[in-house]
């Protein structure tokens, strides 16, 4: 393990970095979350209005989970052209076409409009704004990473990963305002698409502090390196990241896949299927139910800082188990809570379970990023996070919603759950820790000896 020397960065431009990164991954997250809790609430009677209520949910939720099924292809793009061009240009890019894509969905003619084709032209869109996703995640935790120095890495890597309870935040209060000052039909008419057309006016903003900041110094040197090889005749001929990452990290990959499985399963299930579940089984409102996801979704963003921290003092590997440990602890007393109808006990239970989420999300970013070397670092956090998607975010509302609808019941979604957690109980147990790794040190494969790389304590980070 390196010593971690690099320089930090001036605070004030680290802040800036972080600042870009995190209110750009708020826009990609609102955009995607947004579509997800429509998918809960409208989409099965504006998409699907032919079908029985709990299958037009099945179907709304087939869309969202077709969101996921582009991330991996995202992710291998943006990873590629993020390793070879640079983090900056990438992420851009990936707010561009997010925006678009969701801008769109606002616009879009419903079933009763043009019929069959409406949600087809929604599956479309659905599948841009997950080709995006799957390359905003890494460029943006990578940005701050590549900045920031290692001992506190931890901390400012997952201010990115807030993004997501902060998108989460602004996308359910901008539908818990909506369903409380419209009535029902109002929403369902036309108020749903306020949130969607809304999001043109986040990406300018986004836009305009994105391109504000600087490229990676990491980055920049590996460049130069590589670019310093071309003209040497006895180096290694330098491979594509792709290549790369399969050759070298596939060991990383597999790691980062089933690191992700529990907290992916278990956050889709705490913030979308909890719609379905408090409003069909427990009696809740919707309202209610929006309500109590708005108010944990502003304690998760707030403890996310902290898990990553802890991450910085402990190590990545304790901070990650103690959140997949929790979330299986609590599964069977989350729906619990919620079968008791009230309030109260609904945001209990929705708030722990996102503050143990919390414990697996925030050392994600520091501990993905350290495991990969900096010419394919792009490719591989990308892939590794965004693969394991299409496994466990992608179905989890899907298969919880046909788990409920089969059984109704909520114990085989918690045993689900659980096995979830077991598997990145398994995945962090085997891996490295990584914490203090100096970035700006790591050596590319290209330039060690074989010993030296294929494994996560190698040099080749």
């Amino acid at each position: 393990m390196s010593s971690p020397t690099t320089a930090p960065p001036a605070p004030n431009k680290l802040k800036r970095i972080v600042a870009a990164s995190l209110i750009g991954t708020t826009i990609e997250w609102y955009d995607f979350f947004l579509y997800g809790s429509a998918a809960a609430l409208v989409f099965n009677q504006l998409f699907f209005p032919e079908s029985d209520p709990l299958v037009g949910t099945l179907l709304s939720f087939l869309t969202y989970a077709v969101g996921f099924a582009a991330r991996p292809l995202g992710a291998l793009v943006f990873g590629h052209y993020g390793d070879r061009l640079g983090r900056k240009k990438l992420l851009v890019l990936s707010l561009l076409l997010m925006g678009g894509a969701t801008f769109a969905i606002g616009l879009l003619p419903t079933h009763a409009t043009i019929g069959s084709a409406a949600p087809v032209l929604l599956t479309v869109l659905r599948l841009v704004q997950g080709f995006a996703l799957g390359g905003e995640w890494g460029g943006a935790v990578l940005l701050v990473s590549e900045h920031g120095d290692a001992r506190r890495r931890g901390f400012w890597a997952s201010w990115p990963q807030t993004g997501a309870p902060a998108g989460q935040l602004l996308a359910t209060g901008v539908l818990s305002f909506l369903t409380a000052v419209l009535s029902e039909s109002a929403f369902t008419g036309w108020g749903w698409r306020i949130p969607f057309l809304l999001s043109g006016v986040l990406v300018m903003v986004g836009l305009w502090i994105r391109l504000s900041v600087d490229e990676s110094p990491v980055f920049k040197q590996a460049l130069a390196q590589a670019e310093a090889r071309k003209t040497d005749r006895t180096a290694t001929t330098e491979k594509m990241p792709l290549v790369a990452v399969l050759r070298h990290h596939w060991r990383d990959v597999l790691v980062a896949m089933g690191a992700r499985m529990a907290e992916n399963i278990s956050y889709y299930v705490i913030t979308a299927f909890i719609l379905v579940y408090a409003v069909t089984s427990a009696g809740v409102s919707k309202q209610t139910a929006l309500n109590a996801v708005l108010i944990a979704s502003a304690v998760h963003f707030a403890v996310i800082p902290l898990w990553g921290a802890l991450s910085d003092r402990i190590g990545r590997r304790p901070v990650y188990l103690i959140g997949a440990v929790g979330i299986g602890l609590w599964m069977f007393p989350f729906f619990a809570l919620i079968d008791t109808g009230g309030f109260g006990n609904l945001l209990l239970a929705v708030t722990v379970g996102l503050v143990l989420h919390g414990a697996m999300y925030a050392p994600q970013a520091a501990f993905f990023s350290e495991m990969f070397a900096t010419r394919m670092r792009y490719s591989g956090a990308s892939i590794g996070a965004q693969f394991a998607s299409v496994a466990a975010g992608a179905p989890a509302p899907l298969i919880a919603t046909a788990l409920l609808s089969e059984y109704k019941s909520s114990a085989p979604i918690a045993l689900y759950v659980i096995a979830a957690a077991l598997l990145t109980i398994v995945a962090v147990l085997l891996a490295k820790e990584t914490r203090n790794r100096d970035l700006a040190e790591v050596e590319s494969p290209t330039d060690a000896t074989p010993s030296n790389v294929g494994t996560a304590d190698a040099h080749t980070v």
